[in-house]
Formats: structure tokens, sequence, C-alpha cells
């Protein structure tokens, strides 16, 4: 994850030798040569995970690429955070740091996951968990698009949910790659750890909107942010309405920068359809397209 990165920029560099510092762990070394199983531990992927999107919103940065508004899922709006110049890089890192850190602690401490519900409406999704009846155990975590949803909780919850939707063939389920029941009550007593933690880090009103996940709507009062920030523990991610608010902002280029496509899908499937452009920044060589074609056009 990042080699190019890592190898090539400076700033990168000092991003991961800063994030290495606070997790005590040689991050560079744990992104590129693994094992993959140490650094899908919260407390590690999330500094290195913003330290590479840091890395390449920088290089976006120096090519003359600014952006009007910004937004993150989950974990990128943390990243967002210095995007919009609220608060700083090293800041940035801190913060994903000790969000990383006690989400390892509720990792620890129950038998939980994420379960992705594709083809299934999120209202059906909402009535199969009423009838479940576990609403500290199971809950919706991310409304992504019409018909993706993600949901959280108690592993044998999952899993009883998951073997209903295949049962009745309403979708298709896949666990999702993490190691604990984020966005949800699991998170409480984090949350509040967090919120207290937070509360002495010195926020800066952003410089460019940022749409937040709990609101689907940009915030400008720092003390307001920092509530976001933290309730977003627990809360769900409302990607579809933030999609919903770019649109309504007249947005018609994207650029998504990080490891994966994920969110450009996403974009597509929200209705950015034909006419809008999605640039994936996940590779050196994608931001010298992106600066060609910009400077083309």
């Amino acid at each position: 994850m990042g080699s190019d990165l890592i190898n090539d920029d400076s700033f990168t560099r000092a991003l991961f030798t800063a994030a290495s510092d606070l997790v005590h762990e040689d991050l560079e070394k744990l992104c590129l040569h693994g094992p993959a199983r140490r650094l899908m531990n919260a407390r590690f992927l999330q500094p290195a995970l913003v330290a590479v999107c840091l890395g390449y919103w920088h290089r976006l940065v120096e090519n003359g690429i600014q952006p009007d508004v910004v937004l993150g899922h989950s974990l990128g709006e943390i990243t967002s955070l210095a995007a919009a110049g609220i608060v700083t890089p090293e800041v940035c890192l801190q913060i994903a740091a000790k969000r990383g850190e006690l989400m390892d602690i509720v990792a620890q401490n129950c038998r939980g996951g994420m379960l992705a519900i594709l083809f299934v409406p999120p209202a059906t999704v909402e009535r199969l968990i009423a009838e479940i009846g576990e609403e500290k155990r199971l809950v919706l975590a991310n409304d992504n698009a019409t018909e993706q949803v993600v949901i959280s909780g108690e592993s044998l919850l999952l899993d009883r949910i998951a073997s209903r939707i295949t049962r009745e063939k309403l979708g298709k389920c896949r666990r999702v790659e993490v190691v604990g029941p984020w966005h949800s009550p699991f998170m409480d007593e984090s949350r509040d750890i967090f919120e207290e933690w937070v509360a002495s880090i010195p926020f800066l009103p952003p410089k460019l909107p940022v749409i937040f996940n709990a609101t689907a709507a940009p915030e400008y009062d720092t003390s307001k942010i920092k509530q976001l920030v933290s309730w977003q523990l627990t809360c769900p991610v409302f990607w579809r309405s933030c999609m919903e608010t770019l649109k309504t902002m007249g947005v018609d280029i994207l650029y998504e920068i990080g490891p994966q496509r994920i969110l450009s899908g996403l974009a597509r499937i929200n209705g950015f359809k034909k006419g809008t452009i999605i640039h994936n920044i996940n590779s050196l060589r994608g931001i010298d397209r992106v600066a060609a074609y910009t400077s083309a056009d």
C-alpha cells in the first residue's frame, strides 16, 4: 500500500515516520512487506492509510489541483479534516492513531464485524434488523447507495441475517474485511473517550466545505465538527445522502484518493453518470495522468 509514495515522496515518508512514532511500529515496513494480518489492526491501518491518502492529496495540490469541497467515507472523513485545513497533516495522524487504538480495544472485547448487503433496499434491511430485535447488537452502519448498505454487529447476528437474505433470495451478502463492529453501539464507550480526548486538539475553521458523514451537510463551527467526528464512531455513514449533497452543489469532477476504487463505483451508482469525470488517485502515475489531463483541458 502506497509503495510508490513511500519510495519517492519525502512528504509521505515524513508522515510515515511520524505515524510510526505514534504507534511504536514501523508502518513503512508493514505497508511494504506485511504481514497483512497485522496491518489490519486498526491502530496500524488507520494512521498508515491516512498517511498514504495525504501523500497523494499533497501531490495533487503540488500539481495545481485544488478541491472546492471535500468529504471522506468513515476514516476518509478524518483525512478530509487535513485537506480542508482544519488540522495539520501531523495532527490528522494523531487523530487517526487514537481512533484506531480505541477501535482495536472494542475489537478485542467482542466478536463482531460488518456485513455488506447488495441489491436489497435500505428500508428492507432495516426491517430485517428490526425483526431480529437486537437494536444494540445489530445496526445499519453505512447507507451507501439505493441497494448497497453495510450492517454492523455481533458475528452470530450477522451470520443470521446473511443466511436469511440468501435463503429468501433477497440479495447478496459479503463480509467486510474489518476487525470489529464499527459505527455501532459497541463503540459507545470509545466514542466518549475519543470525544474527551479530541476536545483539547486545536481545530481551525475549514478553508473549504467538508461534507460530514453523519449529517450529509457542511459544517463550519469547530466545536460542532469535533462532535461530528466523535459521534461518527457510533453513527451510520449516510454516504448516499452525501452524494445527493454533492449533486446539489453542481459537482461534475470527482477525485477518489486511496488504494481502491470503491467510492468511484458508489458515485456512479448514486447518479454521477455521463458528464461526470471521476479520477482515481491511487498511484503517482495516476496523478501524472490527471495533471496532464488538467493541463490539456
